[in-house]
C-alpha cells in the first residue's frame, strides 16, 4: 500500500496525454469546426515504475470538458485552438481548474488524391488543473509542441463484414517541450471507417513516454460517430492498455461536433 501511495503522488505531478482532436488534413479555406468533449476517467489501480499493476489507496477520478476549434486560413494552413476544464480527486488531491490553452498551426506539406503529409506547431500556456502538470501552474509556464502526421484515405473496402463507403488511417509523432517537467514523445494512430453517409467508427491508439525514463502510457479509444448534417455526435470508451507510472484508467467519452 505504501508503494501505491508513492506511485499516486508521482502520477499527480505528470500530465495526462491528451488525445489529438484532428489529424493531418487541413480545413478548407474559410471553413471550420468546433468539437466539445466530455471525458470521465476512473482508476483503482496504477502501473508502478516496472509496469506492474498495483491497487491505489483510493479511486482516482479525472473529469475533463474540452473544446477544440480549427479554421482554414489558406488552402494549406489551418489554425487550431484547444482548451479544457479539469476536475477530479484521489487519495491525496481534490482539484479543479483550467487546463493549458493551446494555439497552433497545421501546415499541409504535401497531398495527392488519397495521401496527405502535414506538420504542426503549437504553444500552450500554463493551466491550473492537475493535467496541466506544471511545477508552478499558471505562473509563466509554457509548453511547445511539434508534430508530423501522415494520413491515407480509402475508397470502398471491406473489413470483416459490410461494405463501407470509405475509410482512412493516420499516424502522428509529436515532441512536447515542457516547462518544469520532462519533455515527452507521443505517438498516435487512427483507423476510421464510414458506414454510409451518417455513421463513422473510430479506433484510436495513444502512446507516449517522458524523457526522464519515468512515465509511459498506451491507451485505446473506440468511438461511434453519428452525423446530423453539420452536427455530429460521438460516443466512445477509452481504456489503458499498458503503462509505467500511470493510472490504469478507463472511462466514457462523449463528443459534440459542429462544422461551419
Amino acid at each position: 500500500m505504501k508503494r501505491a501511495g508513492v506511485l499516486l503522488l508521482t502520477l499527480a505531478a505528470l500530465a495526462v496525454a491528451a488525445p489529438a482532436a484532428a489529424g493531418p488534413w487541413v480545413m478548407p479555406k474559410g471553413e471550420g469546426q468546433v468539437i466539445v468533449k466530455f471525458e470521465d476517467m476512473r482508476a483503482d489501480q496504477g502501473y508502478d515504475p516496472d509496469g506492474v499493476l498495483l491497487p491505489l489507496p483510493a479511486e482516482r477520478r479525472d473529469t475533463t470538458v474540452s473544446v477544440f476549434a480549427e479554421y482554414g486560413l489558406t488552402p494549406n494552413l489551418t489554425l487550431r485552438l484547444k482548451g479544457d476544464w479539469q476536475s477530479g480527486e484521489d487519495a491525496f488531491v481534490d482539484y479543479e481548474g483550467r487546463g493549458p490553452v493551446e494555439i497552433g498551426v497545421n501546415w499541409q506539406v504535401w497531398r495527392d488524391e488519397r495521401t496527405v503529409v502535414a506538420l504542426y506547431g503549437a504553444v500552450a500556456d500554463g493551466g491550473e488543473g492537475r493535467n496541466a502538470g506544471y511545477a508552478a501552474p499558471g505562473v509563466g509556464a509554457q509548453d511547445w509542441e511539434v508534430r508530423a502526421a501522415v494520413g491515407r484515405s480509402f475508397g470502398e473496402w471491406r473489413v470483416l463484414g459490410p461494405r463501407t463507403t470509405g475509410g482512412f488511417a493516420t499516424f502522428e509523432a509529436a515532441r512536447r517541450m515542457r516547462s518544469g517537467l520532462p519533455d515527452e514523445t507521443r505517438l498516435e494512430a487512427t483507423l476510421g471507417a464510414h458506414f454510409g453517409p451518417r455513421w463513422m467508427v473510430l479506433n484510436q491508439i495513444y502512446a507516449g513516454q517522458t524523457d526522464d525514463g519515468g512515465a509511459r502510457w498506451a491507451s485505446l479509444e473506440n468511438s461511434l460517430v453519428r452525423h446530423f448534417g453539420d452536427w455530429s455526435a460521438q460516443l466512445g470508451w477509452r481504456t489503458t492498455l499498458a503503462g509505467r507510472e500511470t493510472p490504469d484508467a478507463s472511462g466514457l467519452v462523449v463528443g459534440l461536433w459542429r462544422r461551419f
